[in-house]
């Protein structure tokens, strides 16, 4: 009996529990049943309280004091430690019935998702015929306010692609707190950062506002302490561009808007993680009303 569930990714404070939490209350008000994982050891307050909690396994508290790790080092050495106790996780998933999505929140920490192969792992473990035989897709949220700064757009972007090739199931990509930049950017502005393209830099406003306040900043001759001045070098731009025509190339990421106090943001991009996992084999994503972005006057 296969299960279905979703994998919730994303850089720190990209609103990854948050949309967890509207996720489980979406679906509780459409009487269907959540199963909710949290993986992140250093998570300490929920809106929904898991139903399995890796704190319940080991403590990253404890890790860091014993093992003398620092953050990073010592949520790797959790996880680790999970691969070496999967039965943890089979105890309480190979109950379940089809009727439930599993909602996996997951840590923040980068290095998880670009070259250490732990979620690799955990995904084949949970995807593979068994026991478990779960139908997965990847849910990876970037923070909406990164389009305004197109170094951290383009660097989130990568950090997504590389999560999309890393992992090998169905993805999502997702701007997340959307309802942040409402009144901060036109909409037909906005939906040019739905697919990432290589011209999002030729009008970057940083540059811009640098170039009209006459700033010229080489690296040779820039402090190195001082960062905003080595990232308004040649430099810097030559590395962004060279990020974003790899993203071009590949051509393998775009975007869906979610707005987590929107109730239809959030049962739209449900509609889409369904899609992946088959969860109503008949159903079609469903768009937003109104997603066509009007033209604006100048």
């Amino acid at each position: 009996m296969s299960k279905y569930g979703v994998m919730v990714m994303g850089p720190a404070g990209a609103g990854k529990s948050t949309f967890c939490a509207s996720l489980i209350t979406h679906l509780q008000l459409n009487r269907r049943s959540a199963f909710y994982v949290n993986l992140d050891p250093a998570a300490e307050t929920f809106e929904h309280q898991p139903d399995l909690d890796i704190k319940d396994l080991i403590s990253l508290e404890d890790v860091m004091e014993e093992m003398k790790l620092g953050p990073n080092g010592g949520l790797i050495y959790c996880f680790e430690f999970l691969m070496e106790n999967l039965d943890f996780l089979t105890d309480a998933l190979e109950s379940l019935t089809e009727e439930y999505l599993v909602i996996i929140d997951m840590p923040g920490q980068i290095e998880l998702y670009t070259h250490i192969p732990i979620l690799p792992t955990l995904v084949k473990f949970l995807t593979q015929p068994g026991a478990l035989d779960m139908r997965l897709c990847a849910a990876y949220l970037l923070e909406a306010t990164f389009v305004v700064d197109r170094a951290k757009y383009f660097a989130g972007t990568l950090s997504a692609m590389s999560a999309m090739i890393l992992l090998e199931v169905p993805h999502l990509n997702i701007l997340s707190k959307m309802d942040l930049v409402k009144n901060q950017m036109k909409k037909k502005e906005l939906k040019r950062f739905i697919t990432p393209d290589t011209t999002l830099l030729d009008d970057d406003p940083a540059d811009i506002g640098r170039r009209k306040a006459g700033v010229v900043v080489e690296p040779e001759s820039a402090d190195p302490q001082d960062k905003d001045a080595l990232m308004s070098g040649s430099t810097f731009k030559r590395l962004n561009m060279a990020v974003a025509g790899l993203i071009e190339s590949f051509s393998m990421v775009s975007y869906l808007k979610l707005d987590c106090t929107d109730e239809d943001s959030v049962q739209s991009i449900l509609s889409y993680i369904d899609d992946c996992i088959q969860f109503h084999e008949a159903q079609e994503p469903r768009e937003l009303a109104g997603e066509e972005f009007e033209e604006e006057e100048a």
